[in-house]
């Protein structure tokens, strides 16, 4: 049970970089912080969307779900984190409805690149 509410936490960490993340780049556009221009994060979060995107129009089960699930078969009662985790990220919709939120949000995610863009090129000093 512990393996598999460790898989759960990393999971919803993974959401919560790719959901928390489109706000954190605007508001830190809007307040001037720098970070939000970082573009190694700025590509890693556009990937970690495509990523969800990608599974969602191939019918792929999450590989954190799958995962947890497996590690889940032998228990009978869940946990008080998988409890809560599970309330907050698992919605009873259709996987259709849920392929268009994700690319929508994917969608924002690709304008904000031109919105927000991030620093390409920066000048570097020499060493010599």
């Amino acid at each position: 049970m512990l393996l598999a509410d460790l898989v759960l936490i990393i999971h919803f960490l993974y959401v919560l970089f790719v959901v928390g993340s489109l706000p954190v780049i605007w508001l830190g556009a809007w307040l001037k912080l720098s970070f939000v221009r970082n573009r190694w994060f700025r590509y890693l979060h556009l990937a970690a969307i495509l990523f969800v995107v990608v599974e969602s129009f191939l019918g792929v089960v999450c590989p954190l779900t799958a995962w947890e699930n497996s590690l889940r078969q032998a228990e009978m009662d869940g946990s008080f984190i998988q409890r809560w985790i599970h309330e907050i990220m698992f919605y009873n919709v259709s996987e259709s409805l849920l392929t268009v939120v994700y690319v929508v949000f994917a969608g924002l995610v690709a304008a904000t690149f031109k919105w927000v863009p991030p620093k390409v090129g920066e000048n570097r000093r020499s060493l010599s």
